[in-house]
């Protein structure tokens, strides 16, 4: 089985890799030259645990190989997976330049025929697009199936959910299709995953329906934790006791400061909009998007009013704050859509020096903040004659810091915990202001 990829991103990049690492050949191809380069030179230009170890050694076995060169791609190879990226415009809708442009390179170089499958999450209807495309550039001179075939990777541990992976959903419309699809994925992993196989609109539509559905739990216990502060109540009992309804389960029922990343924000608003083109409104979506964004700014008020300031009229001149955590999650580094930025940059506006630090994703923070804020090599210089800190990330080197310490370095022992990564009693003991989300009268 010979396989191209096109695009190289966390998507791509990953699903290239992983496939070599079983055993087949892919070429992975990118218009970017210089990403195209890095790779080349064992530079991997994304964080992604354990991906750098899978790259150089499928490279040096020559199962994979990275290339500019669509057309060698395209003509040399039988399955071509789409990865690129489909960013929102304006209206919330997805982007889908990049994906025509490719099943155009596609139809301009096919040589026989060819499996086309759509590995970006992309609005339902798009691989009748990507078909019709195709169709009117090649005519009936060459016979191509398209597939949907969504992603389910978790940015920070994409390889694991690639080799090990829920379910495999593929939508086609030939049974040629399917027994080729099935023939590259029961390959790796040996029938332990389950095959969804359905129509292609139905697989593009279990990508969007599963991460709104993921959003949806955040949101649902972010509020839920927002209601727990107020009456007195523990979020962390009471999300322990809902996720043991096998109903609802435990996962995603961890509150805090919204959700962020290149996936729950983007797929949602999409979703939103799908639905508005078909005369649908998503309500509970779009409440989902509202409550979000609106999480982010309800940890400016909580931290201002650990500082003693109401937000309304109030100013935090003189005040300094250390941000611990800035991508929207641990183990990556990136900070797209990160709650970090918005707690940030309100916290600015309102006259705050900031102090922050993050164990991966200070490069990506310093093209977004410049020199607004101050950057630290570690957390204790972080913390270091600061009038409040702010757990914004839970990466897990935050998780036990001498806190003992972490007040003696501290102007004022204000601590604003937005992951609940420590116990409110024992911090208070230690004499900590403290606040956190759901838990705060605990």
């Amino acid at each position: 089985m010979r396989i191209a990829v096109v695009g190289t991103g966390y998507v791509g990049l990953v699903t290239g890799a992983c496939l070599a690492e079983f055993g087949m050949f892919v070429t992975c191809v990118d218009i970017d030259e210089k990403k195209i380069e890095m790779l080349n030179r064992g530079e991997i230009p994304i964080y992604e645990p354990g991906l750098d170890v899978i790259v150089e050694k499928n490279s040096k076995a020559g199962r994979l190989r990275f290339t500019t060169d669509i057309e060698e791609a395209v003509k040399n190879n039988l399955v071509i997976f789409i990865a690129v990226g489909t960013p929102p415009k304006e209206d919330g809708s997805a982007d889908l330049t990049y994906v025509e442009n490719v099943a155009k390179n596609i139809a301009n170089y096919m040589n026989g025929y060819k499996v086309i499958v759509n590995k970006s999450t992309v609005p339902v209807g798009t691989g009748q697009k990507v078909k019709k495309i195709i169709r009117n550039i090649v005519g009936e001179k060459y016979k191509f199936d398209v597939v949907s075939n969504p992603e389910f990777l978790r940015e920070g541990a994409a390889v694991n959910d690639f080799m090990r992976p829920d379910r495999i959903v593929i939508g086609a419309e030939s049974d040629e299709a399917v027994a080729i699809m099935k023939d590259i994925y029961s390959a790796h992993y040996l029938g332990e995953a389950p095959f969804v196989v359905t129509n292609i609109e139905t697989a593009e539509m279990i990508k969007y329906a599963s991460n709104a559905f993921l959003a949806l739990k955040i949101t649902f216990i972010n509020e839920v934790a927002n209601l727990c502060d107020l009456v007195g109540a523990d979020v962390h009992k009471v999300a322990k006791a809902m996720g043991m309804d096998g109903r609802i389960s435990p996962k995603f029922l961890h509150p805090g400061p919204g959700y962020g990343g290149s996936c729950f924000p983007k797929d949602t608003l999409a979703l939103c909009n799908i639905a508005k083109e078909h005369g649908y409104q998503f309500k509970v979506v779009e409440a989902a998007i509202d409550v979000n964004e609106k999480q982010k700014l309800r940890m400016v008020d909580k931290i201002m009013g650990l500082l003693g300031v109401e937000k309304k009229g109030g100013s935090l001149d003189g005040k300094v704050i250390s941000i611990l955590g800035l991508a929207f999650k641990p183990n990556t580094d990136d900070m797209r859509e990160s709650p970090a930025i918005v707690i940030i940059n309100e916290l600015l506006k309102y006259g705050a020096k900031i102090k922050v630090f993050d164990p991966i994703a200070m490069d990506n923070a310093k093209k977004i903040f410049g020199d607004k804020v101050e950057y630290c090599t570690d957390e204790y210089e972080t913390v270091h004659n600061t009038d409040c800190l702010a757990i914004v990330t839970e990466w897990n080197q935050f998780r036990k810091l001498d806190m003992e310490r972490i007040g003696g370095l501290m102007r004022e022992k204000n601590l604003a915990d937005l992951r609940n990564i420590y116990e409110p009693s024992k911090m208070r003991k230690l004499g900590f202001n403290y606040i956190c989300v759901g838990r705060s009268k605990i």
